[in-house]
């Protein structure tokens, strides 16, 4: 992962520490990785393990894990008193209400941002003061409102698979006459689909069912069913024409999703174009000339 690289380059030489997940393999490797690297004594290292089912066991076992992080955390900074993450939460949740309101600016025939702002804007979310970042996003928004609607687009496209952070990638397709009219990716839709359920007498357990609840993530089991289902009705809500299916080289998860979604996709009626995608964009004009190939077989009503 390039994310181990930042390390020795200097480039998150400002972090005083770092959480990792076994969302899958990899993130697992490089934390042993990064623990061995940062020697440092003040620096704060933490595995966080998340289920793979949704039951009672998995919803118990996840409370535990974000009673264990808190505890983790309040040992090497503050105390963490409910009223804290319950404000927090409502902080959280404004943030995923205004970018979901960013999000219908692109339901329309006549969409008022593109896919690349988009992605920058959620990514510019996650790692931003909240607080901050809302009052930035709801600026934006009235702004956005004005604008001329992008009319000169030849294709509504959509977004799916492995985690994408990188909206120059976006824009290459964008570049080519497609636009992204929306995504279930993990810089995306996931982050922003449900807000957080406010328990004000156990906020952990409010945490844990939000977040095993909300849209499928590819590392769940036997939820394929759900994940397809997921995406199709977003797909019809948001008038897609043609799904981006990308796969993060490596990436077992999402290339194994492929059995469940390749021919439910293309039966629902959509075009699917299948990448597979590095963390640095340098094919960009192998994807360049796929990307205008794509977006003209859907504007020409050709097949995949």
């Amino acid at each position: 992962c390039t994310c181990f690289e930042d390390f020795p380059d200097g480039t998150f030489d400002f972090l005083n520490g770092f959480i990792a997940s076994d969302g899958c393999l990899q993130p697992q490797r490089v934390y042993d990785n990064w623990k061995n690297y940062l020697k440092r004594e003040d620096d704060f290292c933490y595995q966080f393990n998340a289920p793979r089912v949704y039951d009672d066991a998995a919803l118990g076992m996840y409370r535990q894990e974000i009673a264990d992080l808190k505890h983790a955390v309040e040992r090497w900074a503050n105390y963490i008193t409910n009223e804290k993450l319950i404000e927090a939460i409502k902080v959280y949740n404004e943030t995923r209400r205004l970018l979901r309101e960013l999000y219908s600016l692109r339901k329309g025939d006549a969409p008022l941002v593109t896919g690349e702002e988009c992605l920058r804007i959620t990514l510019a979310s996650m790692s931003m003061r909240k607080d901050m970042f809302n009052e930035m996003l709801a600026a934006f928004i009235e702004e956005a409102k004005q604008r001329e609607p992008i009319t000169d687009y030849r294709a509504r496209l959509m977004l799916i698979g492995s985690s994408c952070d990188s909206p120059d990638y976006l824009k290459i397709f964008e570049d080519k006459g497609g636009l992204f009219v929306t995504d279930i990716n993990c810089y995306g839709s996931r982050y922003l689909y449900d807000d957080v359920e406010i328990d004000e007498k156990d906020p952990l357990a409010g945490l844990a069912r939000s977040y095993l609840a909300r849209p499928v993530c590819g590392r769940m089991c036997n939820l394929h069913h759900e994940l397809r289902d997921t995406i199709l009705n977003m797909a019809k809500e948001y008038n897609v024409e043609g799904v981006v299916y990308t796969k993060m080289k490596n990436c077992d998860m999402w290339g194994g999703e492929s059995f469940f979604l390749d021919d439910a996709i293309r039966e629902a009626g959509l075009s699917l174009l299948i990448l597979e995608r590095e963390e640095i964009t340098a094919n960009a004009g192998q994807v360049g000339i796929r990307a205008e190939a794509f977006v003209e077989m859907i504007e020409t009503g050709g097949a995949d």
